[in-house]
């Protein structure tokens, strides 16, 4: 079992920045593919970012390239999402995933309750 908690939501401005933690705890961390996802009101929930378990691969969706970096660090049991030139089309609940094989559709094996992205236009 993987418990996953995401902080760091908030409310921002249109070409703010803002930074997604995700704490995990459970079964060997290192050993998991991990990601985020979003779900924007009234639409389905979608892929954002995901980094394999040593990081040497990692996939963005089109919508966020050049603007979000996702990262992990796995001596804490971590995972970033840094978001850059935010836009109002980013407010959505983001939720951090965790898979054994990889992050890309929905549902992976875990997932947290989510954080609310609120950017202002």
């Amino acid at each position: 079992q993987v418990k996953l908690v995401e902080s760091g939501g908030g409310l921002v401005q249109s070409g703010g920045s803002l930074r997604l933690s995700c704490a995990a705890s459970g079964r060997a961390f290192s050993s998991f593919a991990m990601g985020w996802f979003r779900q924007a009101p009234g639409k389905e929930r979608e892929f954002v970012a995901a980094i394999s378990w040593i990081s040497h691969n990692i996939d963005y969706a089109d919508s966020v390239k050049g603007r979000f970096t996702i990262s992990r660090d796995n001596a804490e049991n971590m995972v970033y999402l840094q978001m850059n030139s935010l836009e109002p089309e980013d407010t959505a609940v983001y939720y951090c995933a965790a898979d054994l094989v990889v992050v890309r559709t929905w549902p992976p094996d875990y997932w947290g309750q989510g954080t609310q992205v609120t950017v202002s236009s």
